[in-house]
């Protein structure tokens, strides 16, 4: 079956102006003119979407999402739900990397595999770390290494807790050790090999990473650390380690834009910065004397929030680099071959925008149709 999607204005996520795209199955074959009346004969089912005057850019890649849920840290009420599919589609997120924070126990890789699997099943792209906050690193087979060898899923190890008192107080030669392990496993499987790192508040900040990179036979394109939205201090560190190599993440919310515009105006490396989710994790509420008062649960919606809150705020010709946050410079950290560009020969993971009301008009993952006309057309097994 055929699918064109016709007269966009397309960032992909570089600009290349207003152009039609045939896909057939999951894959982009054309960008350019398109003979519609041609396709008509060849495809009874041609299924035809008219874009004109609609933005279309990459799907949404979510580099940080708990897809089983987490929270937990203030007893069993407190764990948060699993992700489902119809709210991943309604915020125009086409792929996800799933991973374990706090809560390695009741929550296991087995089982977020096995999310992953179900979520890829009802068509998005799914792929996790193998870990969660602590050490020593928790697999599904004996190593990180076989990790990364016999289990499709993972691509790497995370989240690992640094700067943290939530952390099992690493040291440097044993974060080394994993990052090592990790890129050897990448090496010898094909795949990215980073070691994902969680961000606390704690008082050394990042000084293992610096340590890390000065003293150790590491590399740095494979640390991709997150939340430097938490201080100004943390993000000013990250801007040093963004032109060092390593890949920067932040946690949408009600400051990115700030962060963004601060990391831009500090020279902080464009193509080392990407925006998550953290979807589904816990998030405690503090009251005006920070008092912890309540926890509430990362919604999925805020990082497409925050791409239109980025666009409204850049002028156009710096709409490349934003939307690469959320598309390009994630499937390059974690090299996720076909994903992250409207490009011949790649995923149809495809988002039209209207551009007069910034919402999500259709949404194609994997060259399917899962939102049309604003609505959900394809929901989870059980919703």
């Amino acid at each position: 079956m055929f699918t064109i999607i016709k007269n966009g204005n397309i960032y992909s996520p570089k600009y290349i102006g207003q152009n039609s795209i045939l896909i057939q199955g999951q894959t982009i074959l054309k960008i350019g003119d398109i003979d519609i009346e041609k396709f008509k004969d060849i495809d009874p089912n041609l299924n035809i979407i008219d874009a004109e005057d609609n933005i279309l850019i990459p799907g949404i890649i979510d580099p940080h999402i708990h897809l089983l849920g987490g929270g937990g840290e203030a007893g069993y009420m407190t764990r948060t739900p699993e992700v489902n599919l119809s709210e991943l589609i309604e915020c125009g997120i086409t792929s996800v990397i799933g991973l374990i924070g706090t809560d390695g126990i009741s929550r296991t890789l087995s089982s977020l595999y096995a999310k992953a699997k179900a979520l890829e099943a009802e068509g998005i792209s799914t792929y996790m770390y193998t870990g969660n906050y602590h050490l020593p690193v928790t697999t599904i087979t004996d190593s990180i290494k076989e990790d990364l060898m016999l289990i499709d899923k993972v691509i790497g190890t995370g989240e690992i807790a640094i700067n943290d008192f939530r952390s099992s107080i690493p040291n440097t030669d044993e974060l080394a050790k994993i990052i090592a392990e990790t890129t050897v496993g990448g090496m010898l499987s094909g795949k990215a090999g980073v070691t994902h790192f969680h961000l606390g508040t704690g008082k050394h900040n990042l000084n293992q990473i610096h340590n890390l990179l000065a003293n150790y036979d590491v590399k740095a394109n494979k640390i991709y650390i997150t939340h430097f939205d938490k201080s100004l201090d943390l993000l000013k560190e990250g801007i040093t380690l963004s032109n060092q190599g390593v890949y920067i993440d932040l946690t949408a919310d009600t400051n990115t834009v700030d962060c963004v515009d601060y990391y831009l105006q500090n020279n902080g490396d464009i193509a080392q910065l990407t925006i998550s989710s953290d979807g589904h994790g816990s998030l405690p509420k503090f009251d005006h004397n920070n008092q912890l008062v309540g926890y509430d649960v990362a919604k999925c919606y805020t990082l497409t929030e925050q791409l239109f809150n980025l666009l409204k705020h850049y002028h156009q010709d710096k709409w490349d680099d934003i939307i690469a946050l959320f598309t390009s410079n994630v499937a390059n950290a974690l090299t996720l071959h076909h994903k992250g560009h409207i490009h011949e020969n790649y995923d149809a993971d495809i988002l039209i925008i209207d551009k007069n009301s910034n919402k999500i008009k259709n949404v194609l993952a994997k060259g399917k149709e899962m939102l049309s006309d604003y609505k959900v057309i394809r929901k989870g097994m059980y919703e």
